[in-house]
């Protein structure tokens, strides 16, 4: 009898995720060429329902159009399985039903042997409470979870999937609002970042983007300079940052060139976003995880309004780069990735170990399946890595120290 796999994607869309269903079709062609397959619509939420469709022989033959999509095929939504209250309060599961049995039992309906979930640290902890529930309700299935998230910044992953892309993403999405500095007089542009608490992202396109300024040609006669097409400020979350030593620098800049270009983390500053909003009795909303939703506190639109009159500026404009950036197919660099991670996802769910198929940072960045127990997010970005340093000292920034809360 052939095996039933189901794959499953969750969370917020990354440049993998319709790439690695793709990627373990492609495995499972070669490894168990019987398995059935199918995907849940809409994560967690299709699984409470019963909701899937069927992968079958035309899907399986020409797996490798996924690779050139971005976006979830099967689509996506953001589920607790232990939050019984928002499944209860969204019609998922009925009064007094448990997520997790329901969602054991949907899958014992169907049959299902192996279960793939492909998200960041809220779905592998999701599938790691279910994991554990099938286990100690011994329903014998295997669960194995790819690792998404365009942050980076899942523990102990040393790279998460789709990050490659949505870092060179955010730089393409910057070479063209660099522009807006011509528009305008003592013009201040800040580049909106995703990253709720990893400022990886926001290094990465900053660092990825002055790269791609070594390819220009410039014409200082006429105002066409790099300095002010360049990065001129990178404010991340773990970095503690002298405001007024910074806003003195940047004037500086403003003063010379006319111009201002800041690459700001999301996650940068939120705690007194929210605390300011919150002391002013703003009710903030937050989602089935707990995490205050970052699109009502608009960091961004924040950080103008304090910027505006210290850098004198007589415009400013703000620019998320964040649909863009986690809406791209992935790049070649990202591909291989997670074809790597959905060979070791593939056999190790034949063997029937249950996990999350990442790179360890725990075994020196190696290829394996990583135990749930071990899987976290709030993964800070290091930035004592010298490459970061290196941009740093690039752009005249210092480095602040650590903060030491996370």
């Amino acid at each position: 009898m052939s095996k039933k796999i189901a794959f499953l994607t969750a969370g917020g869309i990354a440049p993998c995720l319709s790439s690695s269903i793709g990627a373990l079709i492609e495995q499972y062609n070669k490894l168990l060429p019987d398995a059935e397959l199918s995907g849940y619509l809409n994560g967690y939420q299709g699984l409470l329902t019963g909701k899937s469709i069927k992968l079958g022989d035309e899907v399986k033959k020409n797996y490798q159009i996924l690779f050139g999509f971005g976006g979830s095929a099967i689509g996506n939504s953001r589920v607790k399985l232990t939050n019984v209250e928002d499944c209860t309060k969204r019609g998922l599961v009925q009064e007094g039903e448990d997520p997790l049995h329901v969602a054991a039992e949907q899958l014992k309906k169907d049959d299902i042997d192996i279960l793939h979930t492909i998200g960041g640290d809220d779905t592998n902890t999701t599938a790691a409470d279910l994991a554990k529930y099938l286990e100690e309700n011994g329903y014998g299935l295997t669960v194995v979870g790819l690792p998404k998230t365009v942050d980076n910044d899942v523990f102990p992953i040393s790279q998460t999937l789709g990050a490659w892309t949505a870092a060179e993403q955010s730089a393409l999405f910057f070479e063209n609002v660099a522009n807006e500095n011509t528009t305008s007089t003592r013009q201040l542009i800040i580049h909106e970042v995703m990253g709720r608490h990893c400022g990886w992202l926001t290094a990465a396109a900053a660092s990825d983007y002055r790269k791609s300024l070594d390819d220009y040609k410039w014409l200082p006669e006429i105002n066409i300079c790099r300095e002010r097409w360049d990065v001129h400020a990178v404010w991340i979350p773990e970095m503690e940052l002298d405001l007024d030593s910074e806003l003195n620098r940047l004037s500086k800049q403003m003063d010379e060139h006319d111009c201002v270009n800041l690459f700001l983390s999301e996650g940068a500053g939120t705690d007194a976003i929210i605390k300011e909003k919150e002391s002013a009795g703003e009710e903030l909303r937050r989602d089935a995880f707990g995490h205050v939703r970052l699109d009502e506190l608009n960091p961004g639109k924040w950080f103008a309004k304090k910027l505006k009159d210290s850098l004198s500026a007589d415009k400013v404009l703000v620019q998320k780069s964040g649909y863009f950036a986690r809406s791209a197919k992935p790049n070649a660099q990202d591909l291989e990735l997670i074809k790597e991670s959905a060979a070791c996802a593939a056999n190790a769910a034949l063997n029937g170990t249950s996990g999350v198929a990442g790179l360890d940072d725990d075994s020196d960045g190696k290829m394996s399946v990583i135990d749930f127990d071990r899987i976290a997010g709030g993964k800070p970005f290091d930035i004592d890595q010298k490459w970061f340093e290196d941009l740093l000292n690039s752009i005249g920034q210092p480095k602040g120290a650590k903060v030491s809360d996370h």
